[in-house]
């Protein structure tokens, strides 16, 4: 009864699995590089994009279904801050079209709580995308220079020591 919904459930289950990796990557590379607070920012992102796939799970769930733990894409490689953020909101520009569809689909199908988790899936990954826009815009206006002034005003890393 619930098919179309649970096969769109389970694709956007992929898309946030994909996006928790991606993002991670993200992370670690920024992290790495000295780029603090950017890399927890991408951090969080990622734990938020987790929720989503446990929001998402628990409905397939409720609808008698079965949770497919696929992922999406592969993880793109990808060293420069400006481009991670590029990709990031392109990440995040997919996911909107794609659950604004995936909104209309549930509502035609006379499901309107999965419309409704769509639609607040929408909003939420709007919301990332302003966040990586924001920075995005930053990078390109004051360069890497402003990453790194970001981070030197964050303070040492934990467990290390103010010299």
């Amino acid at each position: 009864m619930h098919d179309t919904s649970i096969a769109l459930l389970n694709t956007a289950i992929a898309d946030e699995i994909a996006a928790v990796h991606q993002y991670m990557y993200f992370h670690f590379r920024l992290d790495d590089l000295g780029y603090a607070p950017l890399a927890n920012m991408l951090k969080m992102t990622a734990i938020q994009e987790m929720q989503h796939a446990e929001m998402l799970a628990e409905r397939i769930l409720f609808l008698g279904g079965e949770v497919e733990m696929k992922v999406g894409r592969e993880v793109e490689k990808i060293h420069e801050a400006q481009a991670m953020l590029d990709k990031a909101k392109a990440l995040e520009q997919e996911s909107i079209e794609m659950y604004n569809k995936f909104a209309l689909q549930c509502g035609a199908n006379a499901d309107s709580a999965s419309k409704k988790l769509f639609e607040d899936l929408v909003a939420a990954e709007e919301g990332h995308w302003d966040q990586f826009d924001r920075q995005s815009d930053f990078v390109k206006r004051f360069g890497e220079r402003y990453l790194a002034l970001q981070s030197f005003q964050a303070g040492p890393p934990e467990g290390g020591a103010a010299q």
